[in-house]
């Protein structure tokens, strides 16, 4: 065990205060001072306990190269202080020495990293999430371990290679492994260049992108035999001094890399899995939103019940009954479910997320007299087309046309593509409007045919 006095030594010794602020201020700097992904949607980093935790992993991507190098540039020590021989021939044990050294730094890591997820934390109880539980510690905690592994690695590699291009080399070394094991967790195909077995041994995660997917028990088994293994050959060559020992001395990351792929699913779609109790309705009549988004509930109830009245006048026994917060796991462009008994929204849709009282009964109708063939997403809203439908087809039910707040396309490009089949469908007599209305209805279901055009009765826009 390190005592605290011999702790205080190695603090004002060693590099370890130094790589717990860097480790930190680097991860905060990223984080507030950058605009980016983590900021946006529903799967911003302060909006969900599971979000915060895999946000916090990402940044492995460029805090574990970093903490490598700050390990082998502290294993440097006692070459650069010409002291090898002295300490080889002092009566402490050699193993001792390891540990003083390699707990300090593992030490400092591991708290900087635990403040970092401390503050997410609280923003996350500090905001309106209703949903509280302990499913993402496990993915912290191996974010902890990583960096100690990776550290401890370090120092070993740097006494057992004591040259000052060894703290670069390994910095560049493992910035391009973590990103060559992260581009391949990214691309989720079975045809990435890396199999999804070897890309899992990667300290980071992709990039979050749904609030209902987690890491799975297996990821999780699997990523700490590796890292524990890692850990273990990093302090065997921060302890031994023959070559021969040190040969011995990758056993344990090798073994332990090994457990690991028997462990971590092969499978890209196992990689992730939805968290089934995030995703858990919860329900006010027929409204429905996630056990994640409850605290959006009330303010959905009522215009979602005035949309479903205005979809049942217009669309009669073919309007949907419900409306429901989609779930469904679907990658990036892929084209989502349109029920026709339910109207499905999400979250990150910024023309439902923004929208409150009449603007979001008004958005919800859209969606159910016309649902979108190409996801919505934070930075997506649908094809102009589309959008131009939808406020036709809404202004149709509500008597006036009106642009849809919240799209990436601007309310003037929408009505200079809806207008003028607003006039044409307006200047029809009643049966003939509400033939295009059923037409365009079904058309959107099918993702067959444009609905604006159909709404234009054919005609090229």
């Amino acid at each position: 065990m390190v005592n605290v006095r011999v702790l205080r030594i190695e603090l004002r010794r060693s590099v370890a205060p130094w790589a717990g602020a860097v480790v930190l201020t680097t991860a905060l700097a990223f984080l507030y001072l950058l605009s980016g992904p983590w900021w946006k949607g529903t799967a911003l980093w302060t909006a969900q306990w599971t979000s915060m935790a895999l946000w916090t992993r990402l940044l492995l991507v460029y805090l574990w190269p970093l903490v490598v190098a700050l390990g082998a540039l502290q294993g440097l020590r006692d070459h650069r202080s010409k002291m090898s021989e002295l300490l080889t021939s002092t009566p402490r044990p050699a193993w001792h020495r390891a540990a003083t050294l390699a707990g300090t730094l593992a030490l400092t890591l591991a708290s900087a990293f635990a403040l970092l997820v401390l503050l997410g934390a609280a923003q996350v109880m500090l905001g309106d999430t209703a949903y509280t539980h302990l499913g993402w510690l496990p993915i912290s905690l191996v974010g902890a371990l990583a960096l100690v592994a990776g550290s401890v690695l370090g120092m070993g590699m740097g006494r057992m290679l004591p040259s000052p291009l060894t703290p670069p080399a390994l910095a560049v070394t493992a910035f391009v492994f973590v990103n060559l094991l992260r581009m391949s967790l990214e691309s989720g195909t079975p045809t990435s260049i890396v199999p999804n077995r070897i890309a899992l041994l990667s300290p980071a995660v992709s990039e979050v992108r749904d609030v209902f997917l987690t890491l799975p028990a297996s990821v999780h088994l699997g990523q700490t035999l590796w890292l524990l293994g890692m850990a273990a050959t990093g302090f065997a060559l921060l302890a031994v001094a023959t070559w021969r020992a040190r040969l011995l001395a990758l056993t344990p990351v090798l073994a332990g890399a090994a457990l690991a792929l028997l462990v971590v699913p092969s499978d890209p779609r196992r990689t992730y899995v939805v968290d089934e109790a995030a995703a858990a309705m919860v329900c006010d009549g027929p409204v429905c939103v996630t056990k994640a988004h409850q605290a959006q509930l009330d303010d959905l109830a009522g215009p979602g019940r005035k949309a479903l009245a205005l979809l049942h006048d217009a669309l009669g026994d073919r309007a949907p009954d419900a409306i429901r917060e989609s779930t469904a796991v679907r990658g990036l462009g892929d084209t989502p479910q349109r029920p026709r008994d339910t109207v499905l929204i999400d979250f990150d849709d910024r023309v439902i997320a923004g929208a409150e009282g009449q603007d979001l009964t008004r958005a919800l109708l859209a969606q159910g007299m016309a649902p979108v063939c190409f996801a919505r997403s934070a930075n997506e809203s649908g094809t102009l087309g589309e959008i131009a439908g939808q406020s036709v087809a809404a202004g149709w039910v509500l008597g006036d046309l009106e642009p849809l707040d919240g799209s990436v396309h601007s309310a003037r490009d929408q009505l200079d593509v809806a207008r003028p089949v607003w006039k044409e469908l307006k200047a029809l007599p009643r049966s003939e409007q509400r033939a295009r209305i059923n037409a365009m209805h079904t058309a959107a279901l099918s993702c067959q045919g444009d609905p604006l055009d159909i709404l234009d009765g054919g005609a090229s826009r």
